[in-house]
C-alpha cells in the first residue's frame, strides 16, 4: 500500500465527510444553521444496492442523480455519502463496490451524465471521507444503462486489484487500490467512444471474479466481463488475471445484452439479459445459467405473460447458504406488472412473488398513488439478498425500496411482507416549492411523484397531490391574503391519463393544498375574444404556470396569451392589453394588481382590475433584460411580489438585483455583494416587519444558500461545507412563520432546510 500513500501525498484530492473538498480550513456557515431532509422517504431509483460480505448488515445503495447512501445496522437508517461533495457531476453512481476483505473499504465511479468529468472515489473509512481519483472515461449515472453492473468488481483475493467495465471504453483496471486506473489494452472490445447523439452505450456491464482460482494475497486468476454493447457474444472469460481473453461461445442470442450475473460458491454463473439496457425501452429478455466448470450453457428463463409486454430480467440474487436458490425481478414487463420470481430447483421452475406480496407502505403512504394499495414496482434492477439472513431480500422501483423479512414463507406457498427500507434517504428531484403562512408547513411540487403537502416535516406526508395526480408539479401559487387558496400546475402522470382528470395539468385547492380540485382547459366564454387553439406540435396548456390575486378570487394562466377565470376554470377570457409569451405576477397585498416585464423590449405591463387588461406604463431603472428572457413556463421566474408588501417588487436579473416599492414605476438596484440566481421570503426578524430575503447566489467562487435581514444589502451564508447537495439547487422557499427556516429543492437530494442552530 506504500504507492497509495505516495500517490495521495503527492496531490490526490482528499474528500472530507461525506465528500467536501478539504483544501486548507473549511469554509463553516457564517450564521449558526443545522440542517436536515424535510421526510418523504426515497422518492426516486435506486439503480444499485450491494451488501458487504463479511460485515453483517452493512449494505450501500447507488442512486441515480442524489449521491450514495450506507445502511448503518446500529442506528437502523441510511446515511447519506456525499452531503458535503460540492460536485454536482458526482452524484450519479455508476457503479459502486464493498470490498470483500476490509469492510471498512468501499469504492464507486461517479458522474451524472458523459459530460461531467468522471471519477473514481475510494473511502477507508465507509464512506464518511473520500479520495478521489479523476479518470478519462466518462460515466452515466443518470443515463440509460444505469440499472446494469455492478460495473465496479474488487478482487477478493487481493483487494488492490479492481476492474470496471465502462460505458465507452472498454475494460479499466487498478494495481493499487484504485489510486490509478489503465484500460486493459488486451480485452478485444475497446469501447464504442462517447456518442454523438442522445443515445448512449450499455459497454461492458459487469466483472466477476471466480475466488476459487486464486489465492490470498496472489489475486485471481479467472473472471468474467459481461457486454452490454451490441456483439455477437455477452460474456469474455480471462483465466490468466486478465492477460489474454476469449468470447464464451452458446449462450443467450446475439442481440440480448447481459445485464447483471452472480457466481455461486461452486463456480455456476447466472445471468440476466435483456434486449435494450433499460431502465425503459426492454422488450425482451432471458436468464441464463452457466456452468464454469464445464462450459455449459441453460436457458432457465422464467415464464413469459401470455398477453401483454413480456420485457425482461435485470435483478439477479443467490441464496448462499442455500445453493440453488435463485431470484430474479423483471424489467418492463408493464402488463400484467414486474415480478421477482423465485426457484429453489436451480432454475427448473419458479414461482411469482408479486401476486400474494403483502406492501405495508403506512411509513411512506404516497406509494398507494391514491389507490387503495401499492404497487408491486417498476424498474426493478436492484436486487439484492443479504449474505447473512436467507430470508432478508430487498428491491429498489423507480421510487421506493422495500425490504422482506420472511422470504421463505413463498416456498410454503404463503404472502412475503415487505416493508419500505428508505429511513434516511431523500433520493428526489423537487421541482418547486413554497411555504404559505398558514396551513401545511410546506407544498411541494416533485419530479414523477406529484407533490405532497406537509403538515410534519419529520413524517413522510400523507397527502399526495391528487385529483389530479401529475407526473411532475411544476409550479404552485397562493393568495396572498387568502393562504388557503392555492393553485399548481405540471404535467400529466403516465399511466393515470392525462393528470387523472379529462386531460386537466392545472387544479386548485380551497383548504391550503390539503386537497385539489381539476381546472377545465381555457375555453372563450360567450363573446369573449377567442384563446389560440391548441399547437398541433405542442400542448400549450401542459405545464403552463398559473398564479392568482391576493383575494383568491382571480385565476391567471400562462399560456402564450394569458387567460383569467374568478369562476373557478369554468370559463376563460383573454387578458387584454398584453402581449403574447409574458407571465403576470400577482400583487401579494392588492388583488386588483398584476404586473409583467416583456423580456424583449422591456416594457411594462400593469393591470389595476384583477388581470382583465394590462396597460403599459412607464418603468425606470430596471436592466436589459433581454439577455435573461425566461420561457413563461421557467419555474424560478426571476420577478417576485414581496408578501405583505402592497407594490413591493424583485427582479432577480444576472445584471443584479432591483427592487421597487412603487408598482414598478421605478426599480433600484440592491448591491449586497451577491450574485443572486433566485429569491425568496421569510419571516421578519425581530423589530422589522420587512420579511428577511433567502437566495441561492454567488459570492467571489462560493456558490451556497445566504439569508439578508437588511433588504439585500448584506447577505449571511448559512450552509456549510458539510450541507453542499452537490449544490444541486432547483428552488429556494422562505418560511414565513418560523425566522430563519429556509427550504431548498435539490435535484435529487429532496428537500433540505436550515434554520438557526
Amino acid at each position: 500500500m506504500t504507492t497509495g500513500l505516495t500517490r495521495r501525498a503527492a496531490g490526490v484530492l482528499a474528500l472530507g465527510l461525506g465528500g467536501a473538498a478539504m483544501t486548507g480550513s473549511a469554509r463553516a456557515a457564517e450564521a449558526g444553521y443545522s440542517w436536515r431532509n424535510v421526510k418523504v422517504g426515497a422518492g426516486g431509483f435506486i439503480p444499485g444496492i450491494v451488501f458487504s460480505p463479511i460485515a453483517r448488515g452493512l449494505a450501500y445503495a447507488r442512486s441515480d442523480m442524489g449521491g450514495a447512501y450506507r445502511f448503518d445496522p446500529e442506528q437502523a437508517r441510511w446515511l447519506p455519502l456525499q452531503d458535503s461533495s460540492p460536485r454536482s457531476g458526482d452524484f450519479g453512481v455508476e457503479s459502486i463496490a464493498a470490498d470483500p476483505v476490509d469492510a471498512e473499504v468501499v469504492h464507486m465511479a461517479v458522474g451524472v451524465h458523459r459530460g461531467d468529468p468522471g471519477a473514481m472515489l475510494r473511502s477507508h473509512d465507509r464512506g464518511r471521507t473520500w479520495i478521489r481519483t479523476d479518470v478519462p472515461f466518462r460515466m452515466g449515472g443518470n443515463e440509460d444503462g444505469r440499472g446494469l453492473g455492478e460495473r465496479l468488481a474488487i478482487d477478493p483475493n487481493d483487494n488492490r486489484i479492481l476492474y470496471f467495465g465502462s460505458r465507452h471504453d472498454g475494460l479499466q483496471r487498478s494495481i493499487d487500490g484504485g489510486v490509478s486506473w489503465r484500460k486493459v489494452e488486451t480485452f478485444p472490445l475497446k469501447g464504442l467512444g462517447l456518442p454523438t447523439g442522445r443515445t448512449t452505450h450499455g459497454g461492458l456491464s459487469f466483472v466477476i471474479f471466480d475466488p476459487r482460482s486464486g489465492a490470498r494475497g496472489q489475486g485471481s486468476k479467472t473472471l468474467f466481463v459481461g457486454v452490454a454493447d451490441p456483439h455477437e457474444h455477452v460474456l469474455y472469460r480471462s483465466d490468466d488475471a486478465g492477460l489474454t481473453w476469449r468470447a464464451l461461445e452458446g449462450g443467450p442470442r446475439a442481440d440480448l445484452s447481459a445485464a447483471k450475473a452472480e457466481m455461486n460458491d461452486t463456480g455456476v454463473l447466472y445471468v440476466t439479459c435483456t434486449l435494450g439496457v433499460g431502465p425503459n425501452g426492454v422488450g425482451d429478455g432471458a436468464v441464463w445459467r452457466l456452468d464454469t466448470n464445464t462450459g455449459d450453457w441453460r436457458d432457465i428463463s422464467p415464464p413469459r405473460p401470455s398477453s401483454g409486454q413480456a420485457g425482461g430480467f435485470m435483478g439477479v440474487a443467490l441464496d448462499r447458504k442455500r445453493p440453488g436458490v435463485i431470484m430474479v425481478s423483471t424489467l418492463n414487463r408493464w402488463q400484467p406488472g414486474d415480478t421477482i420470481w423465485r426457484s429453489t430447483d436451480d432454475g427448473r421452475s419458479w414461482k411469482s412473488l408479486r401476486e400474494a406480496a403483502r406492501h405495508d407502505v403506512s411509513a411512506t403512504p404516497y406509494l398507494n398513488w391514491g389507490n387503495d394499495r401499492p404497487d408491486f414496482g417498476w424498474w426493478i434492477a436492484a436486487l439484492a439478498l443479504d449474505p447473512f439472513d436467507s430470508d432478508r431480500l430487498v428491491y429498489a422501483t423507480g421510487a421506493t425500496v422495500y425490504e422482506t423479512r420472511n422470504l421463505s414463507a413463498a416456498d410454503d406457498r404463503k404472502p412475503t411482507d415487505w416493508r419500505p427500507w428508505v429511513e434516511g434517504i431523500e433520493q428526489t428531484a423537487v421541482i418547486t416549492l413554497v411555504s404559505p403562512p398558514e396551513g401545511p408547513e410546506l407544498l411541494t411540487g416533485f419530479g414523477d411523484i406529484s407533490g405532497f403537502a406537509h403538515e410534519d416535516l419529520n413524517r413522510s406526508p400523507q397527502l399526495q397531490f391528487t385529483t389530479p395526480v401529475f407526473a411532475n408539479t411544476n409550479q404552485i401559487d397562493y393568495a396572498g391574503r387568502a393562504p388557503t387558496v392555492v393553485v399548481r400546475s405540471g404535467t400529466p402522470h403516465e399511466g393515470v391519463g392525462s393528470g387523472g382528470h379529462d386531460g386537466s395539468t392545472i387544479a386548485w385547492s380551497e383548504d391550503a393544498g390539503r386537497s385539489w380540485k381539476p381546472l377545465g382547459r381555457p375555453r372563450p366564454a360567450s363573446g369573449a375574444a377567442p384563446v389560440p387553439a391548441d399547437n398541433p406540435r405542442m400542448d400549450l396548456y401542459r405545464d403552463a404556470p398559473i398564479t392568482v390575486s391576493a383575494d383568491g378570487s382571480t385565476f391567471v394562466l400562462s399560456t402564450p396569451q394569458n387567460v383569467w377565470s374568478t369562476d373557478r376554470g369554468a370559463t376563460w377570457r383573454p387578458c387584454a392589453g398584453l402581449p403574447l409569451l409574458l407571465r403576470p405576477v400577482a400583487d401579494r397585498q392588492d388583488a386588483g394588481l398584476f404586473y409583467a416585464l416583456d423580456f424583449r423590449t422591456g416594457d411594462w405591463f400593469v393591470s389595476v382590475d384583477g388581470a382583465r387588461s394590462f396597460a403599459a406604463v412607464p418603468s425606470h431603472g430596471l436592466p436589459d433584460a433581454s439577455a435573461d428572457r425566461p420561457t413563461w413556463r421557467e419555474q424560478a421566474f426571476p420577478l417576485k411580489a414581496t408578501p405583505g408588501h402592497e407594490g413591493d417588487l424583485w427582479f432577480v436579473s444576472r445584471s443584479g438585483l432591483y427592487n421597487s416599492r412603487d408598482g414598478g414605476q421605478r426599480f433600484e438596484q440592491v448591491d449586497g455583494g451577491l450574485g443572486v440566481e433566485m429569491m425568496d421570503f421569510g419571516k421578519p426578524p425581530a423589530g422589522s416587519t420587512y420579511p428577511a430575503l433567502f437566495a441561492i447566489g454567488t459570492r467571489s467562487d462560493l456558490r451556497g444558500v445566504f439569508r439578508s435581514d437588511d433588504r439585500g444589502r448584506s447577505w449571511t451564508r448559512v450552509n456549510d461545507d458539510q450541507h453542499e447537495y452537490g449544490r444541486r439547487y432547483r428552488a429556494i422557499a422562505g418560511d414565513p412563520r418560523v425566522f430563519g427556516r429556509v427550504y431548498v429543492a435539490t435535484d435529487g437530494r429532496g428537500v433540505v432546510y436550515g434554520e438557526p442552530a
